[in-house]
């Protein structure tokens, strides 16, 4: 039988840049935009606070975009502070690569297993999706899931007790499934 986990976030991601106030790199962003509007053009930022020092840095979103090639959908859900959108913008690798920012994942992200029932099990064979396009590493989840150590988990890895058609090591951000027999 095919277990099915889900990796879903909790809230948004820290947003890693360097603040131009005090020596910290992280920025907590929540999903509070500003909109400016001069004449038919309009520009969008993603407001985030320094955890430093407070300090506002302002995430380009939109940058002297004529007001007509805005979807009105897109412009409502920015007037309306959609932290929807918010989310969908920081997993956006435009929007990232524009403000020159990564994010951080750390305690922002949960895994659902749908129970401890496949625990006592010889073989398990697991789907992991994920909700998000959040990076972390399968050995964590695995040993999260299956209520293991890290190092248990690698030791699986190398007896060829745990198989998965992608790589276990590193980190992961899509779909893989993995057989664990015990």
């Amino acid at each position: 039988m095919l277990n099915s986990w889900v990796v879903m976030p909790t809230c948004l991601p820290l947003v890693l840049r360097r603040c131009h106030a005090c020596t910290s790199e992280r920025f907590r962003t929540s999903g509070k935009f500003r909109v400016n509007a001069n004449h038919k053009l309009i520009d969008a930022w993603l407001l985030a606070l320094c955890t430093g020092c407070g300090e506002t840095a302002k995430l380009t979103v939109l940058e002297r975009t004529n007001v007509r090639s805005v979807r009105p959908e897109l412009l409502d859900r920015l007037h309306d502070n959609d932290p929807g959108l918010a989310a969908d913008l920081l997993q956006d690798p435009v929007v990232r690569r524009r403000n020159r920012i990564a994010l951080d994942w750390d305690d922002a992200w949960r895994l659902d297993t749908g129970g401890s029932d496949h625990l006592d099990l010889e073989v398990i064979d697991v789907s992991v999706r994920f909700a998000a396009r959040i990076p972390v590493r399968p050995v964590r989840l695995i040993a999260e899931g299956c209520d293991l150590s890290r190092a248990e988990v690698e030791r699986l890895i190398t007896e060829g007790k745990l198989v998965s058609a992608v790589r276990l090591t590193g980190r992961l951000s899509g779909d893989f499934t993995f057989t664990l027999k015990r």
